[in-house]
């Protein structure tokens, strides 16, 4: 017998061995499918963003199929849509998503918030973070190198005059952005507030307007003048209830240094509805 013709014996007598082995392994070694699991997993965007609380969609997947009582309308990217597949397969009633959309709070740009050095390092909040707090004088601003521009799958943030904004007519509100932030600016929020502040300064009245024209200087003129009482000034910063807050923007009217802001924060699936 030639030994090319033994060669092919010999390899092919190897390739169903292994075939037969991996046959038996599957049978003895697999693991049960959980048919409902899968098919929540498919109604999952897959962002794997964890804003649900748990470990990507995957984990909240086998939390809905095996953990009784976890609620359908977790998934904040996903919205209604999302909620009212898995209610389906779920078997229960849907539950409403509360949209939410992410905002900076911060509005130190190049113009209000002046620099302290000029930063010469790689360009990323995180590691301008480490030196110094940042190049501007106001070390709780934003930074402006895009650290949370990166990490947004829907292209919803933009850096403008060194600071980032956030479209929230794109923002799905996976908070991606808000755990990207070296200094925690960014929060995520119901998307039918209307108000909200813009400083993330701690610091004294007196020391926040030398380094920020727009910094808030908790001289308490909004709450003063706040109809419903709902804002307080805590550890020099205003603060708004919004459970008492009614929307009425009287707080941004009568901030001298504009750092309340009143807008329409609508997010993308409320306003594509």
């Amino acid at each position: 017998m030639s030994p090319i013709l033994l060669a092919i014996i010999a390899v092919t007598a190897i390739g169903l061995i292994c075939a037969l082995i991996l046959a038996v392994a599957s049978h003895f070694m697999s693991v049960p499918v959980n048919e409902k699991e899968a098919a929540v997993r498919e109604c999952l965007p897959g962002a794997n963003c964890g804003a649900c609380g748990f470990t990507g969609c995957d984990g909240y997947a086998h939390a809905l199929a095996n953990v009784p009582g976890t609620k359908t309308n977790l998934c904040v990217p996903g919205a209604d849509a999302v909620s009212k597949q898995i209610s389906e397969v779920m078997g229960v009633d849907f539950e409403d998503v509360i949209e939410q959309v992410a905002f900076v709070h911060c509005h130190g740009d190049c113009v209000n918030n002046r620099d302290k050095e000029e930063y010469q390092g790689i360009e990323s909040c995180a590691a301008a973070n480490m030196l110094y707090g940042g190049r501007g004088r106001c070390s709780n601003g934003c930074m402006g190198f895009g650290d949370c521009r990166k990490v947004c799958p829907h292209g919803a943030i933009c850096i403008e005059n060194r600071i980032a904004h956030i479209d929230t007519r794109k923002c799905v509100g996976c908070g991606l952005c808000a755990k990207a932030c070296p200094n925690h600016l960014i929060t995520l929020f119901p998307d039918v507030r209307r108000v909200v502040v813009t400083c993330s300064n701690h610091d004294k009245g007196a020391v926040v307007r030398r380094k920020c024209s727009n910094g808030c200087i908790a001289c308490g003129k909004c709450a003063r003048n706040c109809p419903a009482e709902a804002i307080t000034i805590v550890d020099n910063l205003a603060v708004i209830d919004y459970d008492k807050c009614i929307n009425c923007g009287t707080c941004e009217a009568n901030c001298p240094v504009h750092a309340i802001k009143f807008a329409d924060f609508s997010g993308k699936h409320r306003f594509s509805n």
